[in-house]
């Protein structure tokens, strides 16, 4: 297959392309090559260093590409109001101008990078009353210390449930507002073009090659670097905030298997997929697997702090990944957060 790979260089992108490599397929690399994202690195060999908003000047890349793995996006939590515009522009223009792009050019075939963000909170279930849709957790409640999520009929605190792919979408930061966007533009260009497309949502995706110290960082890469700077890793609120963490070697695998069901799947069809390890993991938990990893003694600090836009739990469902485009992760958190502490970071 000839594939067009959008954020090639990025630390997704680049593991999703080294498989593609190994796979045999003939790569096309484009990556704008951001500073809040690479620094100042120059662009890898082969990379074109385009911007996908103005996909419509470079079509004649999509010459004979049979699919577009679209990976480039403005990242992270999205917390001040100033961040909007970038969201809106890189995330939201940029996946409209490539989808257009692509039906200019005749290329019917994507994969979405998502992002699990799009659900806000998980799912909750309280003992007595069953399953509820907790609204954003209240700064009071939060600068107390209490940080769960309560039943609206008995206020017990919510126990948490799997989610799968049909809970609704609730994004609560401007970042998840893009990834509901990205995903609408293609949901609407599959019918409109008779197309087809596959949005895959990432859980929190850890591994080598991982930024260090940006906002692209994950909470991974903060509590190490935090251990080699000598500090404790700082945990917010009680460290009990419940998620998934998948290696990247496994969100580049979930990639291929999303290109080669949506190059199979008919015209007008599109599926959303959770990409999760399966194996959930507390927060405070991965700080202590990480510390272990680095062997430096040092024991996390729940500091009980927290950031707006933070949810309290959210952990995937795998079972229509495993069902429908046969991918199921390979590495458990408990063996690939100690690897990842000593893993080589991007600077």
């Amino acid at each position: 297959m000839r594939i067009l790979l959008t954020g090639s260089a990025g630390f997704i992108g680049t593991a999703i392309g080294e498989l593609l490599d190994a796979d045999g397929h003939d790569v096309v690399r484009v990556d704008l090559m951001l500073p809040m994202a690479h620094g100042a690195a120059q662009p890898p060999a082969g990379t074109h260093q385009l911007d996908v908003r103005d996909a419509a000047s470079w079509t004649a890349l999509l010459d004979g590409v049979d699919a577009v793995c679209h990976q480039a996006a403005v990242v992270g939590a999205g917390v001040k109001v100033g961040d909007l515009p970038d969201y809106a522009g890189h995330n939201d223009l940029g996946t409209a101008a490539l989808l257009a792009a692509m039906h200019e050019a005749g290329v019917g075939r994507l994969v979405l990078a998502s992002s699990m963000v799009v659900y806000g909170e998980g799912r909750y279930v309280c003992s007595e009353h069953g399953d509820q849709v907790p609204p954003p957790r209240a700064v009071a409640a939060l600068e107390s210390g209490d940080f769960e999520n309560h039943c609206s009929v008995c206020g017990r605190a919510l126990g948490w449930a799997l989610v799968d792919e049909d809970a609704r979408l609730d994004p609560r930061s401007s970042y998840a507002a893009s990834k509901v966007a990205q995903e609408h533009y293609a949901a609407a260009w599959v019918r409109q073009a008779g197309a087809s497309a596959v949005a895959l949502r990432y859980h929190n995706v850890y591994g080598p090659g991982m930024p260090r110290d940006t906002p692209y960082s994950g909470v991974a890469a903060m509590f190490r670097s935090s251990i080699e700077r000598g500090q404790a890793p700082q945990v917010y609120e009680d460290g009990g905030q419940m998620r998934d963490f998948v290696h990247v070697r496994d969100v580049a695998g979930a990639n291929l298997a999303a290109l080669r069901a949506v190059l199979e799947a008919p015209e007008g069809s599109y599926a959303a997929y959770n990409v999760a390890s399966g194996h959930p993991v507390g927060i405070l938990d991965v700080a202590r697997l990480v510390a272990e990893g680095t062997g430096s003694g040092l024991a996390p600090e729940v500091t009980g702090g927290f950031r707006l836009g933070d949810v309290r739990h959210v952990v995937a469902s795998p079972a229509r990944a495993a069902a429908e485009l046969d991918f199921t992760a390979q590495v458990h958190p408990d063996q690939g957060l100690p690897a990842f502490a000593t893993a080589p970071l991007r600077a």
